[in-house]
């Protein structure tokens, strides 16, 4: 049994049993793969796999627990080799952030630009997706931002509270909302066509439940992941954007104005989550300081190693974190 094979084997799992996909994935060849899985499989004594004709449909109830702890030998195995780096004061590899596409364009530029002017040897790629599917790739990404309304997310990672931030509207100047001249109330909201991110439309969001207590139903037009994609929609006249703070920084012009959310939406705070027991690369480690400079960066690593109890302070608002 080697590491190539539990990494090929997890590869497979996590490639929806597409073999093809799954070479691809680990950059090896498929009749390599499939030979490396057989040399596991013959190893063990039983099949990984369900299989039909020369296909893979599912994993095999043997399998669950194998695939569960080649997760953690992985796991393990590359803090091991993170560990070794940082003691050699080695600087280079590749930094894989999982990350909202709000927080993409708009939070990550600088602090990225930073990191890699200091370690010119490390790459950073990002993985820009929603919230559910940012923390579904924390088994490979160093770690993921995503944002909630207030509470700390469901995950059984660390979450480092970065900042908060208030929603605001983003509307045509001649839009009734712009003639308010304050945050409208939901109840006024209500009466408008909605264009907002895509987790708008789930009952459990805060968008959903606020409405809710208020009594009536948001008109959601258009849903999206790209804040871009909303301020074009906005521009047709379809709606409202409802986005984040940051989104709108240099959009309110001759053609848009930026006016307050109304009030009973409640604060958002970003999140950076760190699978538990990760070991980061010290540039990762920076990288995530520079995020959230209000936390000690001392005090930090300790909290990531499990050596200290997390006692967050306050997150700053966006405008004085920015």
């Amino acid at each position: 049994m080697t590491l190539t094979q539990l990494r090929y084997l997890v590869a497979i799992a996590d490639s929806g049993f597409n073999i093809t996909q799954a070479a691809e994935r680990v950059h090896a060849t498929q009749p390599g793969l499939s030979k490396q899985l057989k040399q596991l499989e013959d190893e063990l004594g039983f099949q990984l796999f369900l299989r039909k004709g020369r296909s893979l449909e599912g994993v095999a109830p043997a399998g669950v627990k194998v695939i569960e702890h080649a997760r953690k030998i992985l796991s393990e195995a590359a803090n091991i080799r993170s560990y070794a780096a940082n003691e050699r004061g080695e600087h280079r590899g590749r930094l894989l952030l999982a990350t909202t596409h709000t927080q993409a364009r708009y939070v990550l530029p600088k602090v990225i630009a930073d990191i890699t002017r200091r370690y010119p040897q490390v790459s950073v790629d990002l993985f820009a997706s929603g919230d559910a599917e940012v923390l579904d790739k924390l088994d490979e990404a160093d770690f993921g931002l995503i944002s909630t309304a207030g509470s700390a997310p469901a995950t059984s990672g660390v979450a480092v509270p970065l900042f908060r931030w208030q929603r605001v509207l983003l509307v045509p100047k001649a839009h009734p909302l712009a003639a308010l001249n304050r945050a409208p109330s939901l109840v006024e909201l209500a009466r408008h066509q909605l264009i907002s991110y895509e987790s708008s439309i789930l009952p459990e969001s805060s968008l959903q439940r606020a409405f809710a207590v208020a009594g009536v139903k948001p008109q959601i037009a258009m849903t999206a992941r790209d804040a871009n994609l909303i301020v074009a929609y906005v521009r047709t006249g379809l709606g409202a954007g409802l986005l984040a703070e940051m989104a709108v920084g240099e959009l309110e012009g001759d053609d848009l104005r930026v006016i307050p959310a109304p009030p009973e939406l409640p604060e958002c705070i970003t999140w950076a989550v760190v699978p538990r027991g990760r070991v980061l690369r010290e540039y990762a480690l920076e990288l995530l300081h520079g995020l959230a400079p209000q936390v000690d960066a001392r005090d930090l690593r300790r909290i990531l190693e499990g050596n200290l109890a997390a006692e967050w302070p306050v997150p700053p608002r966006w405008q004085a974190a920015a």
